[in-house]
């Protein structure tokens, strides 16, 4: 089992490199896959994957995907209102078919899954993003590592008992303040090759501290959605992680996370 979680996260990182190295159409059209995965992972959690207000949020979320792609973004704000009075008329016309919480967490998950995943991409594109990009990785896979190795040497209290046992808040301290050191040496050995970002080891070690506090809660609300719903993993897709969410939990919430970090701290 540890080699075959070893192998398929060697090989993520391979892919994950790749990917954000080519950015552009390619790295676009994988995010929309991979947000279709995941949105389609949670549906069959909650019972929509193959129900009506299920297939709603796969077209909803394609759309938005169309609206990124085109820089359509004033519309966006249409095209969620939208969703929800759909959502909402379907909820009426086949009463009592679906439950309220169906129809909720149909449009949950578009955001959830879909919308905030998109924001690696967003990122990738913002000025000097291939450089920025890198800072969702390190601020949700080195939290989890610092926090890991913090949490094994110091860790005596327990941050959330209930929902993941061997977290602790010295761990969690630890996750933050390792990420916002690495976020800080990332900066300052790529500040020169940065054209617009100010400050570059200032702006990456806040948007570290920050996206590491984020991909924590992240990290802890997909576990609670599993406990809510007596499941240990979202899918068999990846080898020893499981599915798409059970690997990019904590960067679903990461990469908005940084995005409007490195946005409101380096570019405003």
């Amino acid at each position: 089992m540890f080699a075959t979680r070893l192998i398929s996260g060697i090989f993520l990182v391979i892919v994950a490199a790749y990917l954000l190295v080519t950015g552009g159409p390619v790295l676009f059209a994988v995010s929309l896959v991979i947000s279709m995965i995941g949105l389609f992972e949670l549906y069959r959690v909650l019972k929509i994957d193959k129900e009506l207000p299920g297939i709603i949020g796969y077209l909803t979320l394609a759309v938005y995907y169309m609206i990124l792609w085109f820089g359509w973004t004033e519309y966006v704000t249409l095209m969620t209102i939208g969703t929800l009075m759909l959502l909402m008329t379907v909820y009426v016309i086949t009463f009592p078919k679906y439950r309220t919480e169906q129809i909720t967490a149909a449009f949950f998950g578009i955001f959830y899954v879909g919308i905030m995943f998109s924001f690696v991409y967003q990122v990738r594109s913002m000025p000097d993003g291939a450089y920025l990009v890198w800072l969702i990785l390190l601020s949700s896979w080195g939290c989890d590592t610092c926090a890991y190795c913090v949490g094994m040497l110091f860790g005596k209290h327990k941050m959330a008992p209930k929902l993941s046992p061997k977290k602790s808040i010295e761990g969690a301290i630890g996750g933050v303040v390792g990420s916002a050191l690495l976020g800080f040496l990332y900066g300052m050995v790529f500040e020169a090759r940065m054209d617009v970002i100010l400050q570059p080891g200032f702006v990456s070690a806040c948007a570290c501290a920050i996206g590491a506090v984020i991909s924590q809660i992240g990290d802890l609300a997909a576990s609670a959605i599993k406990r809510n719903h007596d499941i240990k993993d979202y899918g068999h897709l990846i080898p020893g992680h499981g599915g798409i969410l059970d690997r990019f939990d904590s960067m679903i919430f990461t990469a908005p996370a940084v995005y409007f970090a490195v946005w409101f701290i380096g570019l405003m």
